[in-house]
Parts: C-alpha cells; structure tokens; sequence
C-alpha cells in the first residue's frame, strides 16, 4: 500500500462531478487500499476519489476505524431528520465549519467485490456518508458550511 497526495482546495478535480465505475478491477482494489491507508495515516474517517486525483465515484470510510465501508458507486436512496454539525475536511486543512445534514440515510452501493449492498446510517456514518457523497459531486463542505472557522482542533475527528 502506499500514501496518496491529498489534493486540497482549489484544485479543480474536487470540483468535478465524478465518472461511475463500471468494472472492479485489481487497479480499483489497490486504489482504494491506498485511500483507507492515506485516510488513517492523515487522521481522516472518510476519504473520496477526487480527493487522491481519481475522478471516479468510490470513497472509503471507517468512523470508529474498526468497520470500513468501500463504497463503489454510492447513491444515497432515503434521508430522515436534520442535524447542523461540526465539519472538517482533508482537503481543506485547518477549516471548520457547521453543516446541515440529513441524521438519517440510505445508502445503495457496490462492494469491493461486486456485490450490491444497502447500509442505513444515523450520526457520524451518515454524516461522513453524506459527506463523502458530495465529494463525488465536486462540491465541498466549506460550499455549504453555515461558517467556516480557522484553525487547528487535534481533538477532533475530521469526515474526509
């Protein structure tokens, strides 16, 4: 496995809607390896594609490091609530800001091995989730943040 740079904001790959993935391959395995490895080395719970340069809609995500989701072509079916909380994000270091998010989600996706799958998630999943989600979409959380704040908070734990 290996570190992947991490692209931050104002690069325009995390700005670009990304390419469905239409065939797992070993390369796309690897790819997201390095992800999750890159995620846990940077302190991350999520990380998303456009992220590593990869204009393609796969994120990793593990919130209590002990389950890992590699999510392959996700698309949230369902949402419930609402709940405005503290972000960060691995492309934008240093910034925080509070976001409104659905506390409730479904998510459908493609497992690493091809399998379909549907995961329900409330609190940080889903809303890392959600997060990573619009990663695919070229959007990030300071273009949707209530505020954007500055500056560096060890203790918490950042969504990608």
């Amino acid at each position: 496995m290996a570190l992947l740079e991490i692209k931050t904001a104002g690069d325009p790959v995390l700005k670009t809607v990304c390419t469905p993935v239409d065939k797992i391959t070993k390369r796309l395995r690897k790819l997201l390896d390095d992800m999750a490895e890159t995620m846990y080395a940077s302190d991350g719970v999520g990380i998303a594609a456009p992220q590593v340069g990869e204009s393609i809609r796969v994120c990793v995500v593990d919130v209590d490091k002990k389950n890992r989701y590699d999510l392959i072509n996700p698309v949230i079916t369902w949402r419930e609530g609402s709940v405005v909380d503290n972000e960060g994000c691995l492309s934008c270091p240093q910034l925080f800001g509070d976001v409104e998010r659905a506390e409730k989600i479904r998510v459908e996706y493609t497992s690493r091995f091809g399998k379909k799958k549907t995961l329900e998630a409330d609190g940080l999943l889903a809303r890392c989730i959600q997060h990573e989600v619009d990663h695919l979409d070229g959007q990030l959380f300071i273009d949707i943040a209530k505020n954007i704040t500055k500056g560096d908070k060890p203790n918490r734990k950042r969504d990608a």
